[in-house]
């Protein structure tokens, strides 16, 4: 309450305020001075207000006192209650931990004044969670409150913690939160097999590599901590046998490592251990962290395919040997228990040319065609063998022949020897150097003697003893005019058993040479032969000569050019006479070789057009007819037409093809070949031929008169 000392109570002074919240929050009776609030003051919102009062006259509106200012403060009362910043926490603790160990913690807040009484002190409590867990009351620590709490047991806690103000005194106010505790796992669980044996089955035929089976062991942790390692450390089949651990899913692949045999080993036995990869020192005395297991594995009876006694054989033979010879023979037997019968064959496509055949029953591989070292010295076979019960199954094996060499080829020359002595050669000058080869190839080596078939009087032979050999003249001086040519025999043989030898002949010819022995001239016609002909000489033969075939070519064209054989020779010269145009039509397409518009405008006729199909002798002009008119039916314009050309002597008695681009009907006269004529029986008459215009009168000539001829006999 405010009070001036000049109020005396009559009413004539008027109190006014000013400040923080004067006329909204708080108020002042104008008469009294009594200041009061409008509506509940938080002290969370303001602890404390400034406000200014003063008194004034209510007629003259003057200040009777100076402005006095004074504050409000609020006091505190406990009504907010602790609040936690997250409504649900979450935490986590590793499984197995000691009592004490600490989870996370929790803080509430209270907006109270904490100076003002414990109105803002708070204590947490736990109202669920317990056993597990507990919370330290001043600062909201939530500790493990149970030791050795398995996560394979309870994985997921459920904690509320409550924070209480006034001390966690009667009439404090609380506040709650929710806390989510999950266990994490450890390495506490070793693995196990859930069989004390597995079984397993694997054919025989199966090949290295295969994955026979698998084995786990299941282990309660998760993780890193559940990885498990598989190894076989003990058994009858380590050796057969490997086992890989597949990470994705934590298997034990058992896969095979070498080749199974039925008839030898059924039944296998390996232990399999499993053990943790990580394990944690803390916890060895839970171990061991590893487990065992046996695995029996059972081999399942395959018809399997022959095998042979080799992987490859080779045989070598010589190349005389007889045909039918048995070069070799492979061996191969059935696997199974069964022990079926095998079949012996050739892929022929190994032996295309079928010089090689095999016994079916013992395998024996024999000749049938002759061998030649010289032309194949491998050849490389290939064995089938197969079940008798069972064809399909079969196996292969290379067989690789070698031909051994024997002394079958004589040597001959090496090249071709153009060999020549000089007019002028003396006694034991050397013409020439020979070698020679053999195709066939001795252990040794190749060597080779050379000799004469027979003593000669003009050449011998020297042999080098290196495979070559000399060829010297025997005597002073030769002449072409005497003997051209000389003809050497040449006896090479080599030194291989059986000894091989050829003769060749070395042609050797008699030239002039200079002084320094070189080759000027083997022919002997050349000195018979004046010195030369001068080159005008040899221009002026050659023109002659080409004027002469000049001359025989236009004699001959000319000549060609003058025959003309008539279509009939004589009247006993009757044949059958067929001439060939070669000239074919172009169809209805071909516009050039007849225009049907000659047909249709007949007036289009050009003048003085002659036949392309034989050059007339004489030139006649031909007779103008006149023109049809336009609406003349082409068959009377044929008609017309085929008589004028009857009566027309220039036109000329050659079978002719006009085309008039109409069919018109059939031929009364229908087959005029004489071929066809053959073929009836009875006589036929050819009178008719005369009614057919002049041009038919030789025809008729011809064949009327064998009529007459024939009846007058």
């Amino acid at each position: 309450q405010l009070h001036s000392d000049q109020d005396k109570g009559d009413g004539s002074l008027k109190y006014i305020l000013s400040g923080d919240g004067a006329g909204t929050l708080f108020i002042i009776d104008e008469k009294t001075g009594d200041i009061h609030a409008t509506r509940r003051i938080d002290r969370e919102e303001k602890a404390f207000y400034t406000l200014r009062a003063q008194a004034i006259n209510r007629r003259t509106l003057r200040p009777v006192e100076p402005e006095s200012e004074f504050v409000i403060k609020i006091h505190d009362i406990n009504d907010n209650e602790p609040t936690f910043p997250e409504e649900i926490y979450t935490a986590s603790v590793p499984e197995m931990s000691v009592v004490g160990t600490s989870v996370v913690q929790v803080t509430a807040t209270d907006a109270d004044d904490p100076s003002y009484g414990n109105s803002a002190r708070v204590i947490y409590s736990i109202l669920q969670g317990q056993p597990y867990f507990s919370v330290e009351p001043e600062t909201g620590i939530i500790r493990t409150a149970l030791p050795n709490m398995n996560r394979e047991n309870r994985e997921q806690y459920q904690v509320v913690i409550q924070a209480k103000d006034m001390g966690g005194q009667m009439g404090g106010l609380s506040g709650t939160t929710t806390v989510n505790i999950t266990l994490t796992d450890v390495n506490d669980n070793p693995p196990r097999f859930p069989q004390s044996t597995i079984h397993l089955r694997i054919p025989e035929s199966s090949p290295v590599g295969t994955a026979i089976g698998s084995v786990k062991a299941t282990d309660a942790d998760t993780g890193k901590n559940a990885e498990v390692e598989y190894r076989i450390i003990d058994g009858d089949g380590t050796d057969m046998f490997d086992i890989v651990t597949q990470k994705d899913t934590q298997e034990g692949i058992i896969t095979l490592r070498k080749p199974l045999d039925y008839e030898t080993r059924r039944l296998y036995t390996l232990k399999v251990e499993a053990e943790n990869t990580h394990v944690d020192p803390r916890f060895y005395y839970l171990g061991p962290f590893k487990d065992t297991t046996i695995v029996k594995i059972s081999v399942e009876d395959v018809d399997e395919a022959p095998v042979f006694s080799r992987s490859s054989y080779l045989f070598e033979v010589h190349e005389d040997i007889e045909l039918g010879t048995i070069i070799g023979t492979v061996m191969a037997r059935d696997p199974d228990s069964a022990s079926s019968p095998i079949r012996f064959s050739l892929d022929r496509h190994t032996d295309l040319d079928r010089i090689f055949n095999i016994h079916s029953g013992n395998g024996s591989i024999y000749t049938s065609k002759p061998l030649d070292r010289e032309i194949s010295q491998w050849h490389n076979l290939s064995v089938i063998a197969a079940e008798i019960n069972n064809p399909k199954d079969t196996t292969r094996v290379p067989v690789y022949v070698r031909i051994l060499d024997v002394n079958d080829n004589a040597p001959q020359f090496a090249v071709f020897y153009d060999t020549f002595v000089c007019e002028n050669a003396r006694a034991g000058q050397l013409i020439q150097t020979i070698s020679a080869v053999d195709k066939d190839d001795p252990l040794g080596g190749q060597k080779f003697f050379f000799s004469l078939a027979a003593v000669n009087p003009n050449f011998t032979v020297q042999d080098n003893e290196d495979n070559t050999a000399r060829i010297l003249t025997r005597r002073n001086g030769f002449s072409r005019h005497e003997i051209s040519t000389y003809l050497l025999p040449v006896v090479i043989s080599d030194n291989d058993y059986p000894i091989q030898s050829s003769t060749g002949t070395l042609t050797i010819r008699v030239c002039a040479c200079d002084s320094r022995g070189n080759m000027q001239s083997c022919n002997a016609e050349a000195l018979l032969l004046p010195a030369g002909l001068s080159t005008g000489a040899l221009v002026a033969i050659l023109l002659c000569i080409i004027i002469l075939l000049v001359i025989v070519v236009l004699f001959a064209a000319l000549k060609r050019q003058r025959k003309k054989e008539p279509l009939i020779l004589s009247k006993e010269d009757i044949r059958d006479n067929i001439v060939s145009y070669n000239d074919e039509g172009g169809g209805e397409e071909d516009t050039q070789a007849f225009d049907i518009g000659t047909l249709r405008n007949p007036a289009a006729i050009e003048d003085k057009k002659l036949r392309r199909d034989i050059i007339p002798e004489t030139l006649f002009v031909p007779r103008r007819t006149p023109s049809a008119p336009d609406n003349t039916d082409v068959r009377d314009f044929i008609n017309q037409r085929l008589k004028e050309h009857d009566t027309d002597p220039s036109a000329p008695p050659y079978d002719s093809l006009a085309t008039y681009a109409y069919e018109g009907n059939d031929s009364i006269a229908e087959s005029l070949s004489s071929l066809e004529s053959g073929t009836t029986e009875g006589d036929q008459n050819y009178d008719y031929l005369r009614e057919w215009g002049p041009r038919f009168n030789k025809l008729a000539e011809m064949y009327g008169g064998g009529e007459s001829d024939k009846d007058a006999s």
